[in-house]
């Protein structure tokens, strides 16, 4: 009796048609230095060297990282405050390399001033390295990091006597400027088999389930040797998704903005997987890399689009009051010289209308290659993301029963998703195709099965040219709408 029904029924059938796993876009990895040993982690090991971190916010990032202003030693926070603070972009994946237990010096024991209970020792000290005459940590004093500072503080009923004008204080400090650009660039040990620098890209995916579209080396991305690594790891990794590097120009090198091809074109800067930026950018008393405020832009202009890459970051508002050098003076651009430095395949910003803004469309690949798809930045930032939400979408697909149905989902479902973004304005057009010229039943009986996808960016209003005449039918009309003859 379970089975029986009087009337009218009716029930929801599944769609065959699978809405996309986008991509996201606009997220920035990130490898360099950060000050890990301030971090306090219970089991007295620090888990933040050669790990791949993602932080959500700038509270998060200094609890996983620590934070220090001085953005020289530790670049990894310059990003850390531009991409959260400045451009609220979220999230980012960090790798330090900064390893307490490797790039670090020894001070030995010396006499420290005691000021109202407390000694003040370097920001670099390593806590867990301090050694106080013959005092005992937790009985006689504390030790904590605050205001740029390790301080010792004295402990009521210890053995520290109130009056101690000094105290002899010994400790390793952690030593950045030991860190090399063969630490940035990493690799895998073969060995332990553990990745490390920015070969760790290839963790990201696996243990977060985030695409990373940017790679960011602050201080480092002017080194030859790393802005290779750096572009070749993120236009294919693990093997499938690809991205953008974001480079500087060394302006310790390079000072006048005439210089600066003749520097790429000697460094190898030319992929169009990869940008240049010059100078340094300024805000708030603050210098950073512009590649660090171009990546919260893209990520910012991305979001804007539904966290989709169709529009240029170029003319768009950046949080900078002034363009600068390693030494900290003042850089000026003028229309002629930035467009230049764009002819070139070199991005920078002007100071025009409303304020500094992004200047250049082009990767590095820009003038030598021919190919639009290939030298703007925003036509190859979209099919690289076309590209990685594809794989992330048909991904289940893989090891299903070839049949006409199946390659009709996958037609179909690309399909729907290309005139969604049609209607949505972020390509022109199109289509997904299975030819018959890619396919045959041996490749069938192999197991492989070949699809052909076609779409158009939009084109972007790069030069805009107004033809002004002068036309004398206007005084004409004049004259003869006050009652006047012909001129």
């Amino acid at each position: 009796m379970n089975d029986f029904f009087h009337g009218v029924k009716s029930k929801k059938e599944s769609s065959p048609i699978e809405s996309p796993a986008t991509a996201t876009s606009g997220i920035s990895f990130v490898v360099g230095t950060a000050p890990v040993h301030t971090v306090h982690t219970s089991d007295g090991v620090n888990n933040a060297v050669n790990v791949p971190l993602r932080a959500r916010n700038f509270a998060e990032a200094g609890r996983l990282l620590g934070y220090s202003d001085d953005w020289k030693k530790y670049d990894l926070c310059e990003v850390m405050f531009g991409l959260f603070n400045v451009y609220k972009t979220s999230p980012v994946i960090f790798v330090n390399v900064l390893d307490p237990s490797v790039h670090k010096k020894t001070t030995l024991p010396q006499d420290f001033p005691v000021s109202n209970g407390k000694v003040f020792l370097p920001f670099e000290a390593i806590k867990s390295t301090v050694t106080a005459d013959s005092y005992v940590l937790g009985k006689d004093y504390e030790l904590f990091y605050s205001g740029g500072q390790l301080v010792l503080e004295i402990l009521d009923g210890g053995s520290i006597s109130p009056d101690t004008e000094e105290i002899g204080v010994g400790f390793d400090e952690v030593d950045p400027s030991a860190v090399t650009a063969s630490d940035i660039i990493g690799g895998m040990d073969v060995v332990t088999k553990k990745r490390s620098g920015l070969e760790l890209i290839g963790n990201v995916f696996p243990k977060y389930r985030t695409l990373p579209d940017i790679c960011l080396c602050p201080n480092w991305s002017s080194n030859p040797d790393v802005a290779a690594v750096m572009t070749s790891k993120i236009e294919n990794y693990n093997g499938i998704f690809n991205g953008k590097s974001l480079c500087d120009v060394d302006t310790d090198a390079v000072k006048f903005y005439d210089d600066v091809p003749k520097w790429a074109n000697d460094n190898g800067f030319n992929s169009p997987n990869q940008v240049l930026c010059f100078p340094l950018v300024a805000n708030g008393g603050r210098t950073y890399h512009m590649s660090t405020h171009m990546a919260g832009l893209m990520a910012s202009v991305d979001k804007d689009n539904g966290f989709c890459p169709c529009e240029s970051p170029s003319n768009k508002p950046l949080s900078v009051s002034g363009l600068v050098l390693a030494d900290g003076s003042e850089v000026y651009l003028e229309l002629e010289e930035a467009n230049f430095l764009n002819e070139n395949g070199v991005t920078t910003a002007l100071n025009f209308t409303d304020g500094f803004v992004l200047w250049g469309n082009f990767t590095t690949v820009y003038p030598s290659s021919k190919d639009p798809n290939e030298y703007f930045l925003y036509a190859s930032r979209m099919f690289d993301w076309i590209r990685n939400t594809i794989i992330l979408s048909h991904w289940s697909k893989v090891d299903g029963k070839i049949t006409s149905r199946f390659i009709e989902s996958i037609i179909d479902s690309i399909n729907v998703w290309f005139n969604t973004l049609v209607t949505e304005e972020k390509i022109l057009g199109g289509r997904a195709e299975f030819p018959s010229d890619l396919n045959n039943a041996e490749d069938f009986r192999q197991g492989k099965i070949k699809f052909k996808l076609s779409f158009a960016p939009p084109g972007i209003a790069q030069e805009i040219e107004h033809t002004v005449s002068f036309d004398s039918s206007y005084i004409e009309e004049l004259i003869a709408g006050l009652g006047g003859g012909s001129a």
